[in-house]
């Protein structure tokens, strides 16, 4: 490989993004408080979000769950 002046062409590392902290926006506040059992349906739901990569880029999976039941909303 020296020889043909050959030379490994590695893959960038993927770095992890995490969102900013330090903005000035308003933060919604935490009405759970990691209380996550109620007595009552339709009265408490807790969502996530989370990416996919794909060949044609990325797609985005959420999710809205009540918290009474633990069905998938939608």
């Amino acid at each position: 490989m020296q020889d043909l002046n050959l030379v490994v062409k590695t893959k960038r590392r993927f770095k992890v993004s995490t969102s900013d902290s330090n903005h000035i926006l308003p933060i919604a506040p935490n009405l759970l408080n990691r209380n996550f059992h109620t007595s009552l349906p339709n009265t408490k739901y807790v969502g996530d979000i989370t990416y996919i990569p794909t060949n044609e880029g990325w797609l985005y999976l959420a999710t809205v769950i009540d918290l009474y039941s633990r069905k998938i909303i939608g």
